[in-house]
């Protein structure tokens, strides 16, 4: 069955099985009220079909981005990737404009073989800066308490990627099966619910900041995504998928474009 052709970022994604569409449903809906416009993104970027697997017994794996921006949204962008039983993917990040002194928003629930990784945050631009931390972070940790106590620990982050997360960091390993399906539906689903709320928020509170403060701002998101496609732990199985040189120009020219985008003037990026 050939799938829907998308043209636009903004047209829907539906891919059979792909067990994270209640997610992006609901992400999506709860963006309508900011008018999202579609976010540029090259045709074979917004769904690209490839296979996993043996020959004898090919699996079809489907990797589709939905993706807009708003005024106070540089780029929000959602990667969903599904190849059955090898994995079912929701990458979904929220880049603020750095007119805005806002996080970013993050979310990475993957399935493979060996279970369920599941993380949300609001990353910090700048986590040693505590006028753009502190007032996330006061309303962001009792969210974080709530859901946290109900999951297992998702075992230490590397030293290096530190400063890139919140102290609310939500991160679990649960198992596949009945137990892992319950808590995605009653602690994971909600949590979601829960930081994106929280984030939507913010945005409809920020106000625009000078032109110094968006310089030091756009300096942190740099950092944050030049880290983020450094490091990408989705660039060896996109690379079985679709070879090296489409997930190299996946990573760097639509997940974390930054690099790209910023060679517009600061004066154009965002109201």
């Amino acid at each position: 069955m050939s799938l829907p052709l998308r043209k636009s970022s903004l047209d829907p994604v539906q891919i059979p099985g792909w067990r994270w569409q209640p997610f992006l449903d609901e992400a999506i809906a709860a963006l309508k009220p900011f008018n999202p416009s579609p976010y540029p993104i090259a045709e074979t970027f917004l769904q690209k079909e490839g296979s996993t697997g043996s020959k004898a017994k090919p699996v079809p794996v489907t990797t589709a981005t939905w993706a807009c921006s708003t005024d106070k949204l540089r780029q929000v962008r959602c990667a969903c990737v599904e190849a059955g039983m090898a994995a079912s993917v929701l990458n979904f990040v929220i880049n603020p404009s750095c007119r805005f002194d806002l996080p970013f928003f993050g979310a990475d629930l993957v399935t493979l073989p060996n279970g369920h990784l599941l993380a949300l945050d609001l990353q910090p631009v700048d986590k040693t800066d505590p006028e753009h931390t502190q007032p996330v972070w006061e309303q962001l940790i009792p969210v974080f308490e709530r859901w946290q106590s109900e999951l297992p620990e998702g075992g230490p982050i590397p030293e290096e990627a530190k400063p890139y997360f919140s102290p609310a960091f939500l991160w679990t390993r649960i198992p596949l099966g009945e137990e892992g399906d319950a808590l995605i539906e009653q602690v994971i689903r909600p949590a979601f619910a829960d930081y994106l709320q929280l984030y939507l928020k913010l945005v409809v509170e920020a106000q625009p900041v000078n032109d110094d403060r968006a310089a030091k701002l756009l300096s942190g998101q740099k950092r944050y995504t030049r880290y983020r496609a450094e490091k990408d732990p989705a660039r060896g199985m996109l690379t079985r998928f679709y070879g090296s040189e489409w997930t190299e120009s996946y990573i760097h020219g639509v997940l974390f474009d930054l690099e790209e985008a910023s060679a517009t003037p600061l004066s154009q990026q965002g109201s």
